[in-house]
């Protein structure tokens, strides 16, 4: 049996970073990493389209709170103690510069997300962490306040354990023995599938500005919206996946949208079209695109209004004016199904948040028995919100194992 003073269960994010921060705070401490995979750090590879978005430029800790549809109240005393800022620094002091995109994403300077590998692997390297690859755990087993862990390549004791393994249900099903609850994992970023006429054989056109409502519930977000093979995806569509992730479950993904495509009331809307009419009399309402809709879709909404190419502004009656400021301003879609990417896959569920004390993000069930990531029943919005998540937890736990 190998004995360890400190075993960390997961080598990604949350994983590798709590135990280099464990090492480097109490080098005292003999610190290991347990990966099931032959190499870690996989979702790390693959986020943000292969640059890695470590973090989000949100400096307020309440308001960086908001953009966490589960973890919202727990996260604000932790955010005190390291977010943002502190990410930017700890990142620049391990030789890793950050930059921000307009959207406030934050990147590596080298736009690699092998930086933040690299970063990572030499630091776990020269802090002598060592890392098992190919291990899965198969038991965790506290024995006189030490943890036996039985994996698939021989048994671990250690001290104190920290367990930051994402969403992982074999990892909960080791857990909820110990005492502890898991709420229900279910999907929590994800597009909307939507076969419709108005949006069909025009993938890739952004509309820069909408609000998206879910209809017969008080969900609704606004952003850019992108329109895709399979139907709509972009922040306007993922931040309604992730807030309205248990909804939208139970409604086995079948619901209706109403999308208002340039942000004014029907009315308003309606006024503008009047005056259009007279203004572009003898001009085809399909050729003269307005309210800086993408030229493809304005085409799909005039038509669905029910006017040919042909007609002309002077040719609309109420009827037609109405149509299409309904279309603009109230388009609803059938949503039938959602798709996820693989890689950047998020759920929302994980450790009951009531059973863990953040001032540490140890156990309030198992003493010495840590967590940190989405392990917990905590996640974001896209945009590195996730990965900070994943900071602040690591650091924190790492602090008090340290001590």
């Amino acid at each position: 049996m190998t004995f360890k003073d400190v075993i960390v269960v997961g080598g990604g994010a949350a994983g590798f970073f709590a135990a280099i921060n464990i090492a480097e705070q109490n080098p005292n401490l003999k610190v290991a990493i347990l990966e099931r995979s032959k190499e870690g750090l996989a979702k790390v590879k693959v986020s943000g389209g292969g640059r890695c978005n470590v973090t989000h430029a949100e400096f307020i800790p309440k308001e960086l709170t908001q953009n966490y549809p589960r973890g919202e109240k727990e996260l604000l005393g932790p955010f005190h103690q390291f977010m943002t800022g502190d990410t930017i620094e700890w990142f620049e002091k391990h030789g890793v510069e950050l930059k921000i995109e307009d959207d406030g994403r934050m990147f590596p300077v080298s736009n690699s997300s092998q930086t933040i590998i690299n970063c990572f692997l030499n630091e776990a390297e020269k802090h002598q962490v060592e890392v098992f690859y190919s291990h899965i755990v198969k038991a965790i087993d506290p024995q006189d306040q030490q943890f036996k862990i039985e994996t698939s390549q021989g048994d671990f004791l250690t001290n104190k354990l920290l367990i930051a393994t994402g969403s992982n249900p074999k990892i909960w099903n080791l857990l909820e023995p110990l005492g502890h609850t898991i709420s229900q994992p279910v999907p929590s970023l994800f597009t909307f599938n939507i076969k419709d006429e108005r949006i069909q054989d025009i993938p890739g056109v952004v509309a820069q500005d909408v609000e998206v409502k879910v209809l017969d519930t008080n969900l609704w977000s606004e952003g850019p919206l992108l329109i895709t093979h399979w139907g709509m995806s972009a922040p306007s569509i993922l931040k309604l996946s992730a807030f309205g992730a248990l909804e939208l479950a139970k409604r086995d993904y079948k619901f209706q949208i109403e999308i208002n495509f340039i942000r004014q009331t029907f009315n308003d809307c309606l006024e503008v079209l009047k005056t259009l009419k007279q203004d572009l009399a003898k001009k085809t309402v399909f050729k003269s695109t307005q309210f800086d809709i993408p030229k493809r879709l304005w085409h799909k909404l005039v038509l669905a209004s029910g006017m040919e190419m042909e007609t002309r502004w002077a040719d609309l009656n109420k009827e037609k004016l109405e149509n299409l400021a309904g279309q603009l301003t109230q388009a609803i879609f059938k949503v039938d199904g959602k798709s996820t990417f693989k890689e950047e896959f998020v759920t929302a569920g994980g450790i009951n948040l009531k059973e863990i004390d953040f001032k540490t993000f140890e156990s309030k069930r198992v003493k010495n028995l840590y967590f940190a990531g989405e392990v917990i029943n905590v996640d974001a919005i896209t945009g590195g919100f996730n990965f900070q998540n994943a900071w602040t937890g690591a650091y924190i736990a790492a602090k008090n194992i340290a001590q």
